[in-house]
């Protein structure tokens, strides 16, 4: 609200047509010093087209810009720093805040819809940490999606196909034991998965057995079909679970198995369209400045990006969408790539709005979780560790156990999520339980305390908002604090734009330790004139803390 405020303002004192509020918003800065105003503008930009130096620029600028909301304007260099009447800012953007609740930082309902493509787990394998990554990134940016005014609809592509099933029949019906797998599905299916590979490595016939079963399941052979629907349903009673503890549903949960009636029509328009080539028997399609895409094998099995090419055709066919995300690690970038070139060489003008919404891995001890290894850290007992960890933590301050057992969850999930999520999406991520559960810090644990903290505080206050009411800035702490809340509109655009919820993550950190810092110096239930404006402030800074943990798919527990 402020530098759009300000932008409005100065583009007036510009007086030029070829200068809208956009384009001076976008120039705006935050000074990195208190001392040196709420908001600075840069000249440089402008000396080239008045023909002026910046200091000019600026000096000239000064003597126009009266407004109430301007306090007073320095000149440093080739900057006009503004100061902000402290009052007049802080009771708009207060009231916005306390009037809109959960709807402060929302962008108008757009027509458009977006189609998000998360989690993606593998049938008969385990809901590993390393898929932990896509699921909460993808929840995520569906909320972001949504608080920017777009409708999300969210998929859940499940890997229920692929040469891997093969593998893993071939594996239980040298090595399994159908009660065994019945007791233990999933971690039993793991092990024939490793052992398999471990074998493979001393006896490449394996191989050959593998990719016969699999040509067998998509021929439809009854015996493959059955132990493959077997181990699916196994697979998603576990997933379930998970995203149960993780609070995360979908719209759609089609795996690749969904589109194998499709994929011939794909096949022949490729090959209508003049696109396919043989190659060593595997057809595929070429591709400028990258390797051919595969279409098909030598013994006519379809592949990954067969059917990537069946899933994206449905989904714009189905929801006509105007973007599309798939949120899937770094390793995957030259395949969409393919995926979307082969698109528009299809004719299809909507390729271009397709994006590969890549993440770095998640590491143990530095390295590569691998399944195919047996190196895995399964997600259900990590979120059940957290989870005891911080029922342990909170024990005392808990009167009934229903009450440890809900907050306990709340912040053992939120801390394995906070983990992931405030880091740059691109980055890879160092699992570390120890870090992540901590009440201190860069945590999730670090937030939902401070926004408990202000919980306590208002129960105590008796605090009920009346809308109407002065709102003022008592100090610098508080102010600080207000000058955070305005940006959170801003966050949440960003966000969006960069498809990067670690801007959330980070901006909830900087507003629970500024709100922090404010709490440690001033004393707020002390009844006197100023009491009622402070308790509104903090159920302030409460809604956009609670509202910043919501778009990180994190809750927020009133009492810790």
């Amino acid at each position: 609200m402020i530098q759009l405020h300000i932008a409005t303002v100065i583009t007036k004192a510009l007086d030029d047509k070829n200068f809208q509020v956009e384009d001076v918003l976008d120039l705006l800065e935050t000074p990195k010093h208190p001392h040196l105003g709420d908001v600075a503008f840069p000249c440089f930009t402008l000396a080239k087209y008045f023909k002026k130096s910046p200091a000019s620029i600026a000096s000239e600028l000064k003597d126009k810009l009266h407004d109430s909301w301007i306090d007073r304007v320095e000149v440093i260099g080739g900057y006009l720093n503004l100061f902000v009447k402290r009052e007049i800012a802080s009771s708009h953007i207060l009231k916005d805040v306390l009037n809109a609740k959960e709807e402060y930082g929302s962008m108008p309902a757009k027509n458009e819809r977006i189609v998000i493509d998360y989690s993606s787990p593998n049938i008969a394998k385990p809901f590993s940490m390393g898929h932990l990554r896509s699921t909460v990134i993808g929840n995520s940016l569906a909320k972001i999606s949504e608080k920017n005014g777009y409708q999300v609809v969210r998929v859940n592509h499940l890997g229920d196909w692929g040469t891997q099933f093969g593998k893993l029949i071939v594996a239980y019906k040298l090595w399994g034991s159908r009660k065994l797998v019945e007791q233990e599905p999933i971690r039993q299916l793991l092990e024939l998965y490793v052992h398999f590979h471990a074998e493979a490595k001393k006896n490449d016939t394996l191989n050959n057995q593998a990719r016969a079963a699999f040509k067998a399941l998509e021929d439809g052979d009854h015996e493959a079909l059955d132990l493959w629907k077997w181990f699916k349903e196994e697979s998603l009673k576990e997933f379930k679970e998970v995203y149960d503890l993780l609070d995360i549903s979908f719209d759609y949960e089609l795996g690749e198995a969904f589109y194998n009636d499709k994929m011939k029509a794909v096949v022949s328009e490729l090959e209508s369209k003049k696109l396919l080539t043989l190659s060593e028997g595997a057809y595929v399609v070429e591709l400028d400045s990258m390797p051919p895409c595969l279409i098909t094998k030598k013994d006519g099995a379809t592949l990954y990006a067969t059917r990537d090419l069946a899933a994206a055709i449905y989904r714009q066919q189905t929801f006509h969408a105007s973007k599309a995300f798939y949120v899937v690690g770094n390793e995957q970038s030259l395949h969409f790539q393919q995926l979307f070139s082969v698109l528009e060489q299809m004719g299809y003008d909507w390729a271009d709005r397709m994006q590969h919404i890549g993440f770095g891995m998640m590491l143990k001890d530095g390295s590569k979780m691998s399944t195919r290894q047996g190196k895995v850290v399964l997600l259900a007992e990590v979120l059940a560790e957290a989870i005891q960890l911080a029922k342990e933590t909170m024990r005392a301050k808990h009167e009934t156990e229903e009450d440890l057992v809900t907050a306990a969850k709340q912040v053992g999930v939120g801390a394995v999520i906070f983990h992931d999520l405030k880091n740059l999406r691109t980055h890879d991520v160092e699992f570390s339980l120890d870090h992540m559960m901590s009440f201190e810090g860069d945590t999730g644990p670090y937030v939902q305390y401070t926004f408990a903290r202000i919980s306590t505080l208002l129960k105590k206050g008796n605090y009920d908002y009346v809308p109407g009411h002065n709102l003022q800035v008592n100090d610098d702490y508080e102010w600080q604090v207000i000058l955070l809340i305005d940006q959170f509109p801003f966050i949440v655009e960003q966000a969006f734009k960069q498809a990067d919820p670690s801007q959330v993550a980070k901006y909830s950190l900087q507003l629970a330790r500024a709100f922090n810092k404010y709490y440690a110096h001033t004393k707020i239930l002390i009844d006197d004139e100023d009491k009622l404006s402070k308790l509104s402030f903090c159920y302030a800074v409460s809604i956009v803390l609670k509202e910043s943990l919501n778009l990180l798919g994190i809750q927020a527990p009133v009492k810790m």
